[in-house]
């Protein structure tokens, strides 16, 4: 399946880090450049989801041990409509990451919030999502 917008008609990047997309995810979701930290590939797996069309990259950007039951047609599809995401905390020690965040989505008109402490875990030198524990009181959040 291929990604749905236009992608060069997309200035700002998607992930809401202030930077135009061409500088910032579109480099590894596009040009397939190795993430470098858990929180750009956290990033540019929040553009795949927001974009639509990126299984293939969500799942080869996946953790092989915990992608089971997964495929690429799946992640695929645009599922949210995705709005924003703002990253709460980030920590990396040698081969292994944590990012926290929010990912903020609109369902049935109303704004929604997806808060997650998701795992990274490098390995032979690309970071890979291992999983995430997802807060499910987070809409309690929304009122920020």
């Amino acid at each position: 399946m291929k990604p749905s917008p236009k992608l060069s008609s997309i200035k700002q990047c998607p992930c809401s880090s202030g930077k135009t997309f061409a500088v910032c995810c579109a480099r590894v979701l596009i040009q397939q450049q190795v993430a470098k930290t858990p929180e750009q590939l956290m990033r540019s797996r929040f553009c795949a989801y927001f974009l639509g069309g990126f299984g293939d990259y969500l799942y080869d950007t996946w953790f092989p041990a915990t992608a089971k039951n997964i495929s690429a047609i799946e992640l695929s599809k645009k599922e949210q409509d995705w709005q924003r995401l703002e990253v709460i905390s980030k920590s990396q020690t040698g081969d292994e990451g944590f990012v926290e965040f929010n990912a903020w989505f609109l369902e049935g008109g109303e704004l929604q919030v997806l808060h997650e402490k998701s795992v990274f875990s490098r390995v032979q030198g690309r970071w890979l999502y291992v999983g995430g524990e997802v807060d499910s009181t987070a809409g309690d959040l929304i009122s920020q």
